[in-house]
């Protein structure tokens, strides 16, 4: 991946692979520029990223004003004074980049437009939001807010690990009867909204239980000690600014730091922080796995 240049009037998110405590991260430092203010212009540069921007796209949310930036699971959701949610997925390779009032002062590629800069958003207070996504694995929807509960990525989503319907009762219950191994059934947006491959294995290995477990085997004892330790990951990971694995750096320029605290993902044969043994990786479900064989069983 290539490097990100910043400067004072620059903010810039790069994300390889979004979870929640990333796009929380995003989602704090978009908030200051664009929560409560018009956009006053959008600039759409291209008919489609994953799929086709919505019809008249630039036309909806330009003067409209975002009234609050959420973000639910791996989306984030502008609601707009117009009546619509603005909902945006980063994808693999989508950024959000924070330009100032200071034109000319950072320029990259002809005219100062970066090949893969997607769509501008020209915020009231002077401010640009440019999103740049290289592989175009993200996408922008509008959806109307009377029936947001009804949008179609959000509505079969488990709840969130720190909210109030996660717990090890409801992971007693999720998981029993489950075949697959529980890996594959926390990856699943269906059981747990916002996990991903990181804080899964680091919270396997926080609640001593082996990825290759099956999940029926997790209710009672095992679900009691890995409820806690995926809310803990989650909540030290979105302190921490979420972790850059390849790119990933905050509104100040800052890299996210949780990746100095991983116990197991991307630590292969290296030695476990509490055992000594060595970390090994296996793959599940074409994802690369992280474990301690000797603390988790």
């Amino acid at each position: 991946m290539g490097t990100y240049l910043t400067c004072e009037c620059l903010s810039v998110y790069a994300i390889t692979m979004p979870e929640l405590p990333e796009v929380e991260t995003v989602r704090r430092g978009l908030a200051p520029v664009m929560e409560g203010r018009r956009i006053v212009k959008l600039e759409q540069r291209r008919a489609d990223l994953r799929f086709s921007l919505p019809e008249r796209f630039a036309e909806r949310l330009s003067g409209a004003r975002i009234d609050r930036l959420a973000r639910q699971a791996k989306f984030l959701a502008a609601h707009l004074s117009t009546g619509e949610v603005l909902v945006m997925h980063l994808g693999m390779t989508g950024r959000f980049t924070i330009g100032g009032q200071m034109p000319g002062e950072f320029h990259y590629g002809a005219g100062g437009i970066a090949a893969h800069d997607h769509v501008v958003f020209h915020m009231e207070g002077g401010e640009t939001v440019t999103y740049n996504d290289p592989r175009r694995f993200g996408f922008m929807e509008l959806w109307p807010a009377a029936t947001f509960l009804a949008y179609p990525r959000l509505m079969t989503m488990g709840p969130e690990p720190l909210s109030n319907g996660f717990s090890h009762a409801y992971l007693d219950e999720a998981l029993r009867g489950k075949a697959a191994p529980i890996k594959a059934a926390l990856l699943d947006q269906k059981v747990i909204a916002g996990l991903g491959n990181i804080y899964v294995c680091e919270a396997l290995f926080r609640s001593g239980i082996s990825p290759k477990r099956l999940s029926k085997t997790i209710p009672g004892q095992r679900a009691a000690r890995l409820a806690p330790a995926i809310n803990a990951v989650i909540a030290e990971a979105i302190a921490a600014g979420g972790s850059s694995i390849s790119d990933f750096a905050a509104t100040d320029g800052a890299l996210g730091y949780f990746q100095h605290r991983f116990d197991v993902y991307d630590r292969e044969g290296q030695a476990c922080k509490s055992c000594g043994m060595e970390i090994k990786r296996i793959v599940q479900s074409g994802r690369s796995t992280f474990y301690c064989p000797s603390c988790q069983r």
